[in-house]
């Protein structure tokens, strides 16, 4: 009986070892230093020149859930230990897939974010980029009767990106 309990007890201490190595580790694969306890994330404005009125707000919230809801850091205001910036820089919308007598069959909506990303323990981690994405849809639907699952689908794909390049180590 003794001896089982001994193994549990090595088992569990190798485990913890293992977990604690080089920060902290979440089921999402993000890859935190250990000392850092918040992130801020601050209102993308929308500097496009086609604004989308919602975007900016919808874009900044749902980057703040990503980053609450993934990993174990507390949202604050201003000064976290990881912090995110930045503005939509585009927002557009243009024809492709010409068909034989000259219309579009597809239309494209890119949004272009630019970010820059701040790690207070390790600034070799730091870097300013853009991110964009893009959905497609069909020419014979109007822009406003699909813009709003097109922006939920661009956006999630952008946070993914930026989450990925900030936190996840792969």
């Amino acid at each position: 009986m003794i001896r089982k309990i001994s193994k549990i007890i090595f088992f569990f201490s190798a485990l913890t070892f293992l977990l604690s190595g080089c920060g902290i580790y979440s089921f999402t694969g993000a890859s935190i230093p250990p000392e850092a306890k918040t992130v801020s994330i601050k209102y993308f404005p929308n500097n496009a020149s086609l604004v989308e009125p919602t975007l900016s707000q919808i874009f900044t919230d749902a980057l703040k859930d990503k980053f609450v809801s993934q990993t174990t850091l507390i949202l604050v205001q201003k000064n976290g230990d990881l912090r995110l910036e930045g503005e939509i820089t585009g927002y557009s919308t243009k024809p492709i897939a010409i068909t034989g007598d000259q219309t579009a069959a597809l239309n494209r909506l890119t949004i272009t974010i630019k970010v820059k990303y701040v790690n207070t323990f390790d600034e070799t981690k730091n870097f300013e980029s853009p991110f964009n994405r893009y959905e497609d849809y069909p020419s014979s639907k109007n822009l406003s009767d699909v813009q709003e699952t097109l922006i939920t689908q661009i956006n999630e794909m952008l946070i993914e990106d930026i989450f990925n390049k900030a936190v996840v180590n792969w």
